[in-house]
């Protein structure tokens, strides 16, 4: 439909981002929480993997693996470590950056393929789900991964159990792939939240999805919700370059209609499986 995500800012909270060449111009902003550098880096690949999901577009491969939104601008926050770990100050700190940057960058979306799992201090109390909440009540359209502890009910990590973001599950989970380093099946993570929310809200390809690695012109493949959420992360740049009047509540009930049912129980499935084309009709 000639949409690329032109002017809509997207902030990636994850490993920081390598300067691949599918990036061209496009990294705007980089902030380091983790080793407080000022140069965009990777240290991980999983930063890079989901940034280019969202905006990567094609260069090094012919286009054949683009992102959903390559006309994007991409604001990286770099809250994880060279391992993928990280604290939950640290997330905090990355999220009021974005808050107070969102007018100097455009930042519309928040994406957010992190998740924590410890029953402990991660309720809907929690300082995590307060900051994603604090940040979708400035007006920013936060994605927040389900996580890949499912199938089991009540299994969507912190802050995706915020009734206020959108959080995406995987649509594909049937499939079993590497994740992290071990092999898994239905992992996708299930509502409800322990305080009866249903969750996911909706649910995108996460298997096998190839995408940049944080190597010059190299690609690799990974699993996981942490790759469904950028998929939506991207689609919902498109809608916001058609729509930019729209709030970030508009854009979640848009999901809520436009999502394709696909037969499953909502705390699964959320509302559906997104589809690009439908949303932007």
């Amino acid at each position: 439909m000639g949409y690329t995500g032109k002017n809509v800012g997207v902030a990636i909270l994850d490993t920081g981002i390598f300067s691949h060449r599918d990036f061209d111009n496009r990294i705007i902003a980089f902030a380091d929480f983790v080793q407080k550098r000022a140069m965009p880096y990777d240290d991980n690949g999983h930063g890079t993997h989901i940034s280019a999901i969202i905006g990567g577009n094609g260069c090094d491969s012919e286009g054949r693996y683009c992102g959903v939104a390559p006309g994007c601008n991409i604001i990286s926050v770099k809250v994880l470590d060279s391992r993928g770990n990280g604290y939950a100050s640290d997330v905090l700190a990355g999220l009021r950056w974005i808050r107070s940057h969102k007018e100097m960058y455009g930042i519309r979306i928040v994406n957010i393929s992190v998740g924590s799992y410890t029953r402990k201090w991660m309720g809907e109390n929690s300082a995590l789900v307060k900051g994603v909440n604090a940040a979708w009540d400035d007006g920013l359209v936060v994605v927040v991964a389900a996580g890949n502890n499912g199938p089991g009910s009540m299994t969507i990590t912190t802050p995706g159990i915020s009734r206020k973001v959108i959080t995406v599950g995987c649509s594909d989970d049937y499939k079993e792939v590497n994740v992290m380093g071990s092999r898994m099946v239905d992992y996708s993570g299930r509502g409800p939240t322990g305080s009866c929310v249903l969750k996911p809200d909706i649910v995108a390809p996460g298997s096998a999805i190839v995408s940049c690695s944080n190597r010059p012109g190299r690609y690799q493949m990974k699993s996981g919700t942490s790759m469904s959420t950028p998929l939506v992360s991207g689609a919902l740049a498109l809608l916001l370059e058609k729509y930019p009047e729209m709030t970030n509540k508009d854009v979640k009930l848009l999901i809520r209609e436009r999502a394709v049912d696909m037969g499953l129980p909502h705390t699964q499935q959320g509302w559906g499986l997104l589809d690009t084309a439908r949303l932007l009709e």
